[in-house]
């Protein structure tokens, strides 16, 4: 059976918040039967942006990831449920029944995502319901895939062997894999959240001045040899080599550019590293 799947590019996300808010919008002061009490007025929504900074000064990078149920495969959330208060459709979306989950706060602590919350005022745990009940009246979109402006929130409904299939060609990856959870929202850019990049400048000193060097190549090898990266300097000289582990290196990154002499440096990765304005000086030889 065809399954419902969130999907969301890192990349496009601004933090605008348009997610949370139209989430808000739909289950505060609404009562939602079989599917969700209301949604408390205070404390976190159903979904977060989390930030992360990457890199230092002059070059630092800013990615938001929107944090939600990920209408797990394996949810541990059901496995701490009693009587049933916790159950997956056979459409993959995972719902917290709003009576049967009365008392039962260990259901919040199980979520290793922290995307389950709990309502004082109902005394039950809640969480994302991927607008199960817009979907069942013939919705195509969530509230917040309908109110994001910059397309960072998609939905999908499709087998499992084709969202296998989407997942390897369009770069799909789950956010915290090693959970074993077997999440159903999938991120695409998720390196701009999880990984580290090499940066930097690259300047060229001619007449008495500095000025930047366009088109330079810059190339990342491993401790193999092996090539893992290459780039050539935008228009202000800069680059960025993404995508890399953290903790990994060395690597050797050779920067070359016709007329000037070569350099390489050796740089090793324990989080996101902008190397400053690297000079090149006019081959003379």
């Amino acid at each position: 059976m065809k399954k419902w799947r969130l999907i969301i590019d890192v990349e496009k996300c601004e933090n605008c918040s348009n997610c949370f808010l139209s989430c808000r919008d739909e289950h505060v002061d609404n009562e939602w039967p079989g599917y969700a009490s209301a949604q408390a007025g205070q404390g976190p929504g159903w979904i977060e942006v989390l930030r992360k900074e990457r890199g230092q000064y002059p070059l630092i990078d800013v990615a938001y990831l929107p944090l939600t149920c990920m209408q797990c495969r394996d949810a541990p959330c059901m496995q701490a449920a009693v009587g049933g208060a916790v159950r997956r459709r056979p459409d993959g979306i995972v719902i917290i029944d709003p009576e049967r989950s009365r008392g039962q706060r260990q259901i919040v602590s199980a979520c290793p995502y922290n995307a389950v919350r709990w309502n004082e005022a109902t005394g039950t745990p809640q969480k994302c319901t991927l607008c199960a009940h817009l979907l069942d009246e013939g919705w195509e979109q969530t509230r917040c895939v309908q109110s994001c402006p910059t397309g960072a929130l998609s939905v999908r409904k499709s087998e499992d062997g084709e969202m296998e299939e989407a997942a390897g060609s369009d770069g799909l990856a789950v956010y915290r894999p090693e959970l074993g959870t077997k999440p159903s929202v999938y991120y695409r850019n998720l390196h701009r959240f999880t990984r580290c990049f090499i940066a930097g400048s690259v300047a060229v000193q001619t007449e008495g001045k500095e000025e930047c060097a366009e088109g330079a190549e810059i190339v990342l090898t491993n401790a193999r040899g092996e090539t893992t990266g290459r780039e050539a300097a935008d228009a202000f000289g800069d680059f960025k080599l993404d995508n890399l582990e953290e903790h990994s290196g060395p690597y050797r990154l050779t920067i070359s550019y016709k007329g000037y002499k070569g350099k390489t440096l050796e740089v090793s990765v324990t989080k996101s590293v902008s190397l400053g304005t690297i000079l090149l000086e006019k081959d003379r030889s």
